[in-house]
């Protein structure tokens, strides 16, 4: 136990009684003591590197390059990722990887380099490894992308597991992103990033780093190209990223350098290149198509920490809906829980869920649960008695339950890197779909724990199954999150098949959008908050989660009416767009601000109701295609170094542009332009790209902008679907997609592709299908006819 664990249990004690703040103390005792005895003791090391090579051995999509201490296996799949792996490895077994890795491509074959060295040549990408275990990454053209130096391990004399460190290179103009939700960025400038989950325990501002979610997933954007590279491995490490130079030192360029440290594991690695949306693509074939969320999902949400009392939900819900309000979903937090017990209600408080579950469905309203890991270790509590039942909960090296402190008290916690854990896990759903609700929002997942801000609940000694294999909470800690979202998510199909499970978790990994989405977690209040929600949505949709978004107003503290509103205009913007608050911030319905507030509140609220199509359209092409919803300005011109480092606006999706307002007092915005033509979506003003221009952002709306040909679908005043056509520049075409959403159910709609053009002095808008053009079957506006 260090100082700052005595810290925390010391405040502990005083916040929240003494019983509990001795069992605190206690937990962390332990886990101190665990590790101390448990994990093997770090001796004398010999570092290795690869040595020359010695020979090769092709195979199907590549091959294996032997050296004198290691072999480097190299494959191309047919998607046109590329996988080599350090000491022979494979691309199995993974947590990232959907089912079974992709099938090699045989038309790539390792064959003889120059200098001894050997290569792949793909369609897509050529591979060139030097004698001595360089590998360079070069497009067909032969500009070189990445380059992996050498790698180095250091192995313990004893034969323990060895940690290793990998330096690469990329060109002098490249740019970093993703690594996971980071609030400093999303283009992550130089300094050392954690790759190991983290609760900050407090509210967290852009300074802090890791966070809750962190991937060793990497999208580089440069002149040359976009790459996209996954380390797979879950060990505790770091990231050390340093941006080029050009023209530096006699005026030769100086390369931006990665240097990946890791505690452990494989040194595997995946690597795609290509376009962005290609890079993404490929990225979604590997690792899982998103999870598609219901319809419902897409709209509204409304949470409190401390709503108390069905009396106290009726009257929010009531609230909303006499100011003529939209709302989709009441989200309930830990304190309508039976003594914070997961997998419990409390009686006196919410006496009749089901009832007010079923009565906010007819208004169209669904009820959504928080669910936490940590399951009270108090016999006669169901989930305790049955996870004892099942062997389910994680054990030391001596076979004895690992305990942590939470919001029931002392906790024991799931193994959720054992199938048959996972499937108990996923069983346990059935109460809440009893008590009627329709989603669920994981926390505290990371694991956390009132003993261990910082790191995890369980030790790093803990035993885990980890699929079989056997290993310990090094290991499992960064995968914790996403098995429990996996047990949730198929335990849900398995009891509710009829409707698509709703989950978002708070923690997560490579592969977590097969299951859901995420949420920023505790975001502080303030404009810095603000600019790192966007962040950490932009950031977590280049790592391939497209479905996230932020505590509208903050986690903690009272936002001013002008803060709360601005955040609340980007959040009706972003994928999941919830109002949530602690329990010490208050109220945070949108007439607790004044009668102008609520006004502008109102027309975002509508505005968001209007595109609720377009969002559906975004998430099925998510779904197909892995491209986020939420997308930076270079996401169609990666080449453009103006967007490249343009952080403060994004494209929700091809067609619009969207400009929030990230600072106090502004009522005018400076914005990047891509190339084209841009309407203003309200006055309709015009605007040529690629510029930088001053845009109007009075407190009633943020700065929308829609690109000229596109094609949006959107909510008619009946309820139905209409296409908002906004017209082509002069001799263009444009164009755009809807993907019509038949319900919450399983079956996908026909895309349906519409293309604008002038003919004469109309602009036309027509199908395009395989049977030719054809009339949209739904109502068309068309929009920007005053522009020439």
């Amino acid at each position: 136990m260090d100082g700052r664990d005595l810290v925390r249990s010391v405040k502990t004690v005083g916040s929240t009684g003494a019983a509990q703040g001795l069992r605190t103390v206690r937990a962390a005792w332990r886990r101190r003591r665990a590790d101390a005895t448990g994990l093997p003791r770090r001796g004398a090391e010999r570092a290795r590197v690869p040595g020359p090579v010695q020979g090769a051995e092709p195979g199907p999509g590549g091959g294996v390059i032997r050296f004198t201490r290691s072999e480097l296996r190299i494959t191309v799949a047919v998607s046109g990722a590329v996988f080599w792996g350090w000491d022979g490895v494979g691309p199995e077994p993974s947590y990232a990887l959907a089912g079974h890795g992709p099938e090699p491509d045989p038309r790539a074959v390792l064959e003889p380099d120059k200098d001894g060295g050997w290569r792949v040549v793909a369609e897509r990408v050529t591979v060139v490894v030097s004698r001595h275990g360089a590998v360079e990454v070069r497009t067909p053209g032969g500009v070189i992308l990445r380059r992996d130096l050498p790698p180095r391990w250091w192995e313990p004399v004893d034969g323990s597991g060895a940690r290793w460190m990998q330096r690469s290179e990329v060109a002098a103009d490249a740019r970093f992103f993703g690594l996971g939700g980071r609030a400093a960025g999303p283009r992550l400038r130089d300094g050392t990033y954690r790759l190991w989950n983290t609760d900050p325990g407090h509210a967290f501002t852009p300074g802090d780093d890791p966070l809750y979610i962190t991937m060793p997933v990497q999208m580089v954007v440069s002149d040359a190209g976009t790459h996209l590279v996954f380390h797979d491995t879950s060990w505790d490490g770091t990231v050390n990223l340093r941006e080029g130079e050009e023209g530096a030192g006699s005026g030769h360029d100086r390369a931006g350098t990665c240097e990946l440290r890791m505690d452990g594991g494989p040194l595997r690695c995946w690597l795609m290149v290509g376009t962005p949306a290609r890079v993404l693509h490929a990225w979604a074939s590997l690792t899982g198509a998103p999870a598609l969320p219901p319809a419902w999902a897409l709209g509204h949400h409304h949470a409190r920490w401390g709503f108390g009392s069905e009396q106290e939900v009726r009257r929010i819900v009531a609230g909303y809906q006499e100011r003529g309000l939209p709302l989709d979903a009441v989200h309930l937090d830990i304190d309508h829980y039976d003594a914070h017990q997961v997998f419990t209600v409390d009686r006196e408080r919410f006496p009749k869920l089901p009832v007010l579950a079923e009565e906010l469905r007819r208004d169209g309203i669904r009820l959504v649960s928080i669910v936490d890991p940590a399951v009270k270790a108090e016999p006669g509590n169901a989930a305790y008695d049955g996870g004892l039942a099942e062997d389910a909960f994680v054990r030391d090296g001596s076979g004895r339950l690992v305990r942590g402190v939470a919001w029931p008290g002392e906790s024991v916690y799931p193994d959720f890197t054992h199938a048959r854990v996972r499937e108990w896990w996923g069983g346990l759903y059935e109460e809440r779909l009893a008590q009627g609700f329709a989603g669920f929002w994981h926390d505290m997942n990371e694991p956390t724990s009132f003993t261990a801000f910082g790191e995890s609940t369980l030790p790093r000694s803990a035993r885990h199954s980890l699929e079989g294999r056997g290993g310990d909470h090094r290991e499992a800690h960064n995968v914790y999150a996403l098995g429990m979202a996996r047990a949730a998510y198929e335990g849900l199909r398995e009891r509710d098949p009829q409707e698509r499970p709703f989950l978002f978790s708070r923690s997560g990994w490579a592969g977590m959008q097969r299951y859901g989405g995420t949420w920023s977690g505790d975001v502080a209040t303030g404009w810095p908050g603000l600019r790192a929600s966007l962040s950490l949505v932009m950031g977590l949709g280049l790592c391939g989660v497209p479905y996230s978004g932020p505590d509208v107003g903050g986690f903690d503290g009272s936002p001013s009416p002008e803060l709360y509103l601005r955040w609340f205009q980007l959040g009706a913007y972003l994928p999941l767009f919830r109002t949530h608050a602690s329990l010490r911030a208050g109220r945070r319905e949108p007439w607790e601000f004044g009668d102008d507030v609520l006004e502008h509140a109102r027309a975002a609220l509508v505005e968001r109701r209007r595109l609720l199509p377009y969002f559906m359209t975004l998430a099925l092409l998510a779904r197909r295609t892995g491209a986020p919803y939420v997308r930076p300005l270079w996401w169609a011109a990666p080449e453009d170094r103006a967007l490249r480092d343009c952080e403060d606006a994004f494209m929700l999706g091809d067609c619009l542009l969207v400009a929030p307002v990230l600072e106090h007092g502004a009522d005018r915005r400076a914005v990047q332009l891509p190339w084209g033509r841009w309407y203003d979506t309200v006055t309709e003003e015009v605007h040529e790209g690629p510029a930088q221009v001053l845009l109007d952002a009075p407190l009633s709306r943020i700065p929308v902008l829609a690109r000229a040909g596109a094609v949006v679908p959107v909510r008619g005043d009946d309820g139905g679907l209409e296409l908002e056509a906004w017209a082509p520049a002069r001799g263009r075409v444009g164009g755009g997609l809807a993907v019509p959403d038949r319900g919450d159910g399983w079956d996908e709609p026909e895309l349906e592709r519409y293309v604008t053009r002038w003919e004469g002095q109309h602009v036309v808008v027509r199908r395009d299908g395989e049977g030719g053009a054809g009339t949209p079957e739904y109502p068309v506006r068309v929009r920007g006819l005053g522009a020439r």
